[in-house]
């Protein structure tokens, strides 16, 4: 009996993680409106107003620096866009730790450690547009 106990426990967990992956995976937008307040400081989700940083009004699928009218990007940022765009994969890994995908940005955030977060953020940024 004890055995069956700890074999159903283990698929219940399993069940239970396997479940909450996708919702992670794609975040919650109302979370992620919270989160981003880290970033309000510097950056603004207004079409063409930007910031200390740009602008992240559409960022997602934009142009790695290449937010219109924004002239400020580091030479890093610069060298690193290099045809690349900011798409789910690439804004994790710069929110995650900026300094470690962009050696040499100026931006200053030490970034998000919590997974759950940056999906939280990316689907935020998503539904401002």
């Amino acid at each position: 009996m004890k055995v069956r106990n700890a074999v159903y426990a283990g698929l219940g967990a399993l069940m239970a993680v396997g479940m909450g992956t996708p919702a992670m995976a794609d975040g919650d937008a109302a979370a992620g409106k919270k989160v981003f307040a880290k970033c309000r400081a510097c950056h603004k989700l207004d079409e063409g107003k930007h910031g200390v940083g740009p602008s992240l009004y559409g960022v997602v699928g934009r142009g790695v620096a290449t937010a219109d009218g924004y002239t400020k990007y580091s030479k890093a940022l610069k060298e690193f866009a290099d045809g690349k765009t900011w798409d789910d994969a690439t804004l994790d890994a710069f929110l995650e730790k900026p300094k470690n995908l962009v050696k040499g940005t100026k931006m200053a955030f030490p970034g998000l450690r919590k997974p759950e977060d940056r999906a939280n953020v990316i689907a935020y940024l998503k539904s401002a547009e």
